[in-house]
């Protein structure tokens, strides 16, 4: 079993950054690709980003490309999601999740393990 515990979110002018970051405890970190989703009012949970178990490849929504840079430190336990030039469309739930390393695909929600309670990002214009 793994918990995954986000935090970071809150309320920020449009153009302006936010770092969420996501501890984890539990089965070793390492053995999880770790990946962020977002969820705002009235649609679907949607993939945001995803890092490999080494942290050795990131992938991302097309829609947070050249914005948003995910990143891990195994020996803290940690993912992270550093969010830049942020927009009123990125208001959102933002969630943590987990995934183990034999997965292969990343957007269908129900490739991932593991997910946190989710922390709220409001970006205002």
């Amino acid at each position: 079993q793994v918990q995954l515990v986000e935090s970071g979110g809150g309320l920020v002018q449009a153009g302006g950054s936010l770092r969420l970051s996501c501890a984890t405890s539990g089965r070793s970190f390492s053995n999880y690709n770790m990946g962020w989703f977002r969820q705002a009012p009235g649609k679907e949970r949607e993939f945001v980003a995803r890092i490999t178990w080494s942290g050795g490849r990131t992938y991302y929504a097309d829609s947070v490309k050249g914005r948003f840079t995910i990143s891990r430190d195994n020996a803290k336990n940690t993912v992270y999601l550093q969010m830049n030039s942020l927009k009123p469309e990125d208001t959102a739930v933002y969630y943590c999740a987990a995934q183990t390393v034999f997965n292969i695909d990343y957007e269908p929600l129900q490739s991932w393990n593991y997910w946190g309670q989710g922390t709220q990002v409001t970006v205002s214009s």
